[in-house]
């Protein structure tokens, strides 16, 4: 085949909008060459042994799914079912403010081509989960770090003075990996910018708190993300979604596009859409196992750290995780690497959440307790050891 026209004489294959680096890290490369025993990595529901109920995707063979009636924010039905999800949160939602998506990362992307132009930023925290830089730049976006202040609850800390060309910000409510809450008066610190609030862990919180939602602000624009995979431990089903909240002439004006976006992909299958209102009720149990599941493996964290005066487990709000501050006087990959190869013990070095500095360990709270707490008694009895 020719082409025509101008052409560059050495075009970037991959794009530039990959990684220049896709070989895996020291830490990955021995987990792959090292069989874990005890994984306090592990973020997958699914294979932490938590009870399912036998009929829960029964609605899937619903005979109305072989039916195709595509709806570009999701079937009516499906979203009604998540306006119900925000009511028990104490948010009123109108379904036609819902957009679904097959993904909370897909909804980031879908955001990303309503609010930027390629070359445009968005403001991320730091620490967070490693992936918004990656779904940014797919999107020719740039991310702009901004900092969580430890020193009063991880709280965000908008950027002075304001980022030229950011077109949004990023909040994690509560935050991955920390466990911290957004208060709001840190967050409209980012005014006027849009927020984009993950909230996929919401329903677990670890302090006795009751979780508060942003999906009815409205002093500004916001889109609150849920979904499946976190709040009812069903990565499998492939559905999440969006909630546009905010003040009425702006929402109107963003609403078009993103429904356009997500006409042009239809990416949500018929079947999940058309269960999902009784999945959401019959995952009911699930995700109190979860909750249960957390709560155990963080308070047994508290009652083996106390075993060793130098390591604290820093409170978290809510969520899945836990942070373990220890001496900062262990190389932290020296550490990671030597608990893969002689403990067997897989455990998330924190340069992997943009932490600021060394001295600190995250452990899911997702394991089983008997994995859990022989994994963690391992990680607590090296620290012991190097200091």
């Amino acid at each position: 085949m020719s082409w025509s026209g101008d052409e560059p004489d050495n075009p970037d294959v991959p794009s530039r909008r990959l990684p220049s680096d896709l070989e895996p890290s020291a830490w990955a490369r021995a987990r792959a060459s090292h069989p874990v025993e005890h994984d306090l990595t592990v973020t997958n529901p699914t294979a932490c042994g938590l009870p399912y109920p036998d009929d829960l995707l029964r609605g899937l063979a619903s005979p109305a799914s072989l039916s195709y009636r595509p709806d570009p924010k999701g079937l009516r039905s499906a979203r009604e079912a998540v306006a119900s999800e925000s009511a028990a949160r104490g948010a009123t939602v109108d379904p036609e403010r819902i957009v679904l998506t097959a993904s909370s990362s897909e909804a980031y992307g879908f955001l990303f081509k309503v609010l930027c132009d390629p070359g445009d930023a968005v403001l991320v925290p730091a620490p967070s989960y490693p992936l918004f830089e990656h779904l940014a730049s797919l999107d020719g976006v740039r991310t702009v770090t901004y900092p969580l202040d430890q020193d009063h609850g991880w709280q965000p800390i908008p950027p002075r003075p304001p980022v030229r060309g950011a077109r949004a910000a990023l909040l994690v409510h509560p935050n991955n990996p920390t466990g911290s809450w957004a208060e709001r008066e840190a967050v409209e610190g980012f005014a006027p910018l849009p927020l984009i609030v993950d909230e996929v862990f919401l329903d677990f919180p670890l302090d006795g708190s009751t979780p508060r939602t942003f999906a009815a602000r409205e002093s500004g624009l916001t889109f609150t993300l849920g979904g499946l995979s976190k709040s009812r431990g069903l990565p499998q089903l492939k559905l999440s979604w969006i909630v546009v909240s905010g003040p009425e002439a702006e929402v109107a004006r963003v609403l078009p596009s993103l429904e356009f976006i997500a006409d042009t992909y239809l990416s949500v299958a018929t079947p999940v859409q058309e269960a999902l209102g009784s999945i959401l009720k019959g995952a009911l149990p699930v995700q109190q196992a979860i909750r249960d599941r957390c709560a155990a493996n963080l308070s047994s964290a508290r009652t083996l750290a106390a075993r060793v005066p130098s390591v604290e487990i820093l409170p978290p709000g809510g969520g899945w995780s836990v942070v373990l501050r220890y001496p900062n006087v262990i190389p932290e990959e020296s550490l990671v690497l030597d608990l893969l190869k002689r403990d067997r013990v897989a455990i998330h070095p924190v340069y992997f959440f943009d932490f600021p500095t060394e001295g600190y360990l995250v452990a899911s709270l997702l394991p089983e307790r008997s994995t859990f707490d022989a994994g963690l008694t391992r990680v607590l009895d090296a620290i012991a050891s190097a200091l």
